[in-house]
């Protein structure tokens, strides 16, 4: 058997590593495509490294582009490798749009597609990200689900039954195999930051960074939050360039950093007072370390980590985020629970569905 695993950024990375490593463990032959959509060291390579994956066989290096630039790049330079390779799966992941690129490559030349992390749904389609969701889902012969809303949510849409597998969430699985590591750097991390307790902060949605207005309004929220706790901010490449392009003032009471690898940043996530994010993979980390999570977004593809987990959703009102700050603070944050099998075993899960296609 000749699977094809596709990944693109960051998010991607992590969830392959654990679903290759499950199909190594079983004898299965695998290539790895990185197209490229997340191209530089600190976001691309270090992961490949800290996560154990394999570096990729092939890489597209497509660059950044707009969404439709991008997308058929990747189309146009995945197409020729696929029909080299003749997989018997090609395995995509999340919501990129190598995710989507990748599928509809595949559903045009009758090569079946496995989706991990399918099924989920924010009902906002001003997200890029919902648009590569709905699409992907409806064009996978093997669906992947995370939790029990997204088979609700893959029900609902017409995908039939058999087709939807729950699994449980293989982020999860990088995370309990590397916490051990993580929590051995904590000690030199440490030393780097302000003593007490702190906020870690993670910012890229293009609602939140594209528009100077609301992403100045935004840093000012935190300037003011910081004046209460240190305020840590690791700053993705797309929101440095917007601070810059705008002309905008980042308060004193915030601690820029740089990208930061995996193992560092769960590091500090693992011990931060409270996490503060747009992220979707962040609201899962949170909810099954049980850090406080508040999410600058009016709505999320995994309401799991807010009926479940430990997560809020906030918006972007002015003051909410310091109202629920305080709340934290007060020791009354929410306490959350683990859902159902995000146990650090799902892609032994995804392996074994898998092998029984053959």
């Amino acid at each position: 058997m000749q699977i094809l695993h596709v990944v693109g950024a960051r998010p991607n990375f992590i969830k392959a590593a654990p679903v290759a490593a499950a199909l190594t463990a079983q004898g299965v032959t695998q290539t790895i495509v990185h197209t490229g959509q997340h191209y530089d060291a600190q976001m691309s390579g270090v992961f490949f490294k800290e996560l154990k994956l394999p570096e990729p066989d092939i890489n597209l290096e497509v660059g950044s582009g707009s969404h439709a630039v991008q997308t058929a790049l990747i189309m146009q330079r995945f197409e020729p490798h696929v029909l080299e390779r003749k997989p018997d799966l090609v395995v995509v992941y999340g919501d990129v749009n190598s995710t989507v690129a990748a599928a509809l490559v595949c559903a045009k030349l009758l090569i079946p597609v496995a989706h991990v992390e399918a099924g989920l749904r924010s009902g906002d389609r001003s997200m890029p990200e919902e648009i590569n969701r709905l699409l992907t889902d409806q064009l996978a012969d093997l669906l992947f689900t995370p939790s029990p809303d997204g088979n609700e949510n893959l029900l609902r849409e017409g995908i039939p039954p058999g087709k939807i597998k729950l699994v449980g969430n293989v982020m999860i699985d990088t995370l309990v195999r590397l916490l051990p590591q993580a929590e051995a750097r904590w000690p030199q991390l440490e030393t780097k930051f302000p003593q007490g307790r702190f906020a870690l902060v993670t910012l890229h949605r293009p609602s939140n960074v594209d528009d100077p207005r609301q992403l100045s309004h935004l840093l000012a929220e935190l300037g003011r939050i910081g004046k209460e706790i240190s305020v840590l901010f690791p700053v993705h490449p797309r929101t440095r360039q917007a601070i810059a392009d705008g002309g905008l003032e980042v308060p004193e009471t915030i601690r820029l950093l740089e990208p930061l690898g995996y193992l560092d940043f769960l590091a500090l996530e693992r011990h931060a007072a409270v996490v503060i994010t747009d992220s979707g993979g962040i609201q899962e980390e949170t909810t099954y370390l049980g850090v406080p999570c508040l999410t600058l977004r009016t709505t999320t593809e995994r309401p799991i980590t807010i009926s479940l987990g430990t997560n809020v959703l906030i918006g972007t009102e002015p003051g909410r985020l310091q109202a629920e700050l305080a709340i934290i603070l007060a020791g009354k944050g929410k306490k959350g629970q683990c859902p159902p099998l995000w146990d650090g075993h799902a892609s032994e899960r995804i392996a074994a569905e898998i092998l029984h296609l053959t």
